[in-house]
């Protein structure tokens, strides 16, 4: 069995080991069930806080999951092409939102490299006719994982090298998905803030380019209301059932179907529910009035 300290190299501070270490002194557990059983004994009794208790749980746990379990898939990874122009990069990251992208060449199987959005920022400044934009000069090298590979495993690596996005490969060498740090980090302490974070008192919010950012948790009645639609609500109360049903399963994070001519995007999830959906709204059809 891992340490308790191998399994929570990011976290030192932030638990209360000493507490801790008096549950494991009272105790002398066999195996990692039975230290979680006694830590969770000990929550029950308020010697640890509830995210204390969780934080050390998922750490624990995180040597069990390999990357697969956790992976961005293939087909609903963000990429850049290599040749595309800066005017199209903009808006591919304006639509989605991400701050680190695969670049790719004939195929996703191809991926060239890493690119931040930020190295933009530059060409922008500098624009002029003496200054052109070439992908190779500011894309980073890719980093190439098994699925296989433990979470834990691949925490350090990210933290040694300072990487924060690894590309996943299957067993005949392609392109199986990719995974980044805040994934891995999420495993061991619940959600982290991003940027589609939004007040949670506002169930549907307007954002740029015709998308929307939608609660899981609006009622149907309520969606339908706001975009003059008419969205079954017979089997379910919220758009968040409704999803679901369509997938037929929970779906992760970057996952995408179309419903009714809207397309839903899974912003943010857990295991059990959808949290936040971007949702982009058909385009209205024109009608042409008859002769």
């Amino acid at each position: 069995m891992n340490s308790l300290s191998d399994s929570l190299p990011l976290f030192p501070t932030m638990l209360s080991f000493n507490r801790i270490k008096q549950v494991l002194f009272q105790q002398n557990p066999q195996d990692k069930n039975e230290l979680i059983k006694l830590l969770r004994d000990a929550q029950g009794r308020e010697l640890l806080s509830a995210e204390t208790f969780g934080m050390v749980e998922g750490a624990l746990k995180v040597s069990d999951k390999h990357v697969r379990d956790i992976m961005i898939p293939r087909r609903q990874m963000d990429v850049l092409e290599l040749n595309a122009p800066p005017d199209d990069l903009v808006k591919k990251i304006v639509e989605t939102g991400r701050s680190r992208f695969p670049v790719i060449g004939e195929s996703r199987d191809d991926v060239q490299g890493i690119f931040l959005a930020k190295d933009l920022l530059e060409y922008y400044a500098k624009k002029d006719e003496n200054h052109q934009f070439n992908m190779h000069d500011v894309m980073r090298p890719a980093v190439f994982i098994p699925e296989s590979k433990r979470l834990n495993v691949l925490l350090r690596e990210f933290r040694t090298s300072r990487n924060h996005i690894a590309i996943v490969v299957d067993e005949y060498s392609g392109v199986a998905g990719l995974v980044t740090i805040e994934d891995v980090i999420e495993e061991i302490i619940g959600e982290i803030d991003d940027e589609y974070d939004i007040d949670e008192q506002i169930f549907i919010h307007e954002s740029k380019n015709g998308f929307h950012m939608v609660q899981a948790l609006t009622h149907i009645e309520k969606f339908n209301d706001y975009f003059k639609t008419e969205l079954s609500d017979d089997e379910f109360d919220t758009i968040g059932g409704l999803v679901i049903q369509a997938f037929g399963h929970v779906p992760k994070r970057g996952e995408t179907i179309a419903l009714e001519g809207f397309t839903f995007e899974v912003i943010r999830a857990d295991k059990r529910r959808i949290i936040w959906l971007r949702v982009k709204v058909p385009v209205p059809t024109e009608h042409k009035s008859g002769d």
